[in-house]
């Protein structure tokens, strides 16, 4: 995170800096510091709240995280045409131009919205909520949130996700998980992308990738899987129905706790 890129200053936090802004004056000679401080205070705030929104509608959120160019919005596409006629999906896309993403998944014919960032390398939970208001939470089951193509930031900020996945493509280099330790840290689940370049690719090594993941004392799932030909698809599939299914059994055992709270305090 830093000044250079823009990434601490996003257009959905940005009003918290403007004049009359809830963290507009600091003291002299600590500006960076607290700001930065501040604006992550306030982005775990607005991620809890975006997470009630959530849990409420009972909807699952997947942030979907990885370099440029990995297959995230390939994916998404496959997935959507595999599940759209079990759940209702919508997808919010972040990039920093341009709404071809969007498209894309509209096409497949379900709601998208998209952000885009401007310099800003990552989303964060203030652009999500604003989001997340242009769609209609009670009539989803599931949202995948894809987020700017960067192996740093994205992983730094908290969305109020319930689930996150980190895609790692053939082409970028079996070494990724050790260069880039913060992202594959944070992941629920990491997919190897493109595997029907591995013929191609023979310097790629999923054993490596895997090893380098490992030494990171990550035990996440890691799948190889492939948009074009679906090759492992079925299993990221599975998952994902695993996932909305155990959301929904947290939302129900969550209630039966409440009915007995409320039921004592009669």
């Amino acid at each position: 995170m830093c000044d250079t890129c823009g990434c601490n200053i996003t257009p959905g936090n940005k009003h918290l800096l403007k004049a009359g802004g809830k963290h507009s004056h600091t003291k002299n000679g600590h500006e960076s510091i607290e700001v930065l401080q501040s604006l992550l205070t306030e982005n775990d705030q607005q991620a809890a709240h975006n997470l009630d929104h959530f849990n409420t509608n009972e909807v699952l959120a997947i942030n979907i995280m990885s370099s440029p160019g990995a297959g995230k919005t390939s994916l998404l596409e496959e997935t959507i045409d595999a599940l759209k006629d079990e759940f209702s999906i919508a997808v919010i896309e972040g990039d920093l131009e341009t709404e071809n993403d969007a498209d894309r998944i509209r096409a497949k014919g379900v709601a998208a919205i998209q952000i885009t960032t401007g310099s800003a390398c990552h989303l964060d939970a203030h652009m999500v909520h604003d989001a997340l208001h242009q769609l209609d939470l009670s009539k989803l089951d599931i949202i995948f949130i894809e987020n700017v193509g960067n192996l740093v930031c994205p992983a730094s900020f908290d969305l109020g996700q319930h689930k996150n996945v980190t895609l790692l493509s053939i082409p970028e280099g079996d070494d990724k998980p050790a260069k880039y330790p913060v992202i594959f840290r944070a992941a629920d689940l990491v997919l190897l992308t493109k595997m029907d370049l591995l013929p191609y690719l023979s310097e790629f090594k999923p054993e490596k990738a895997e090893h380098c993941l490992r030494e990171l004392a990550s035990d996440v799932p890691l799948m190889q899987l492939s948009s074009r030909n679906g090759e492992g698809l079925q299993n990221w599939l599975d998952w994902v129905i695993d996932e909305v299914i155990t959301q929904r059994k947290s939302k129900a055992h969550s209630q039966i706790l409440n009915s007995h709270s409320t039921y004592k305090d009669l």
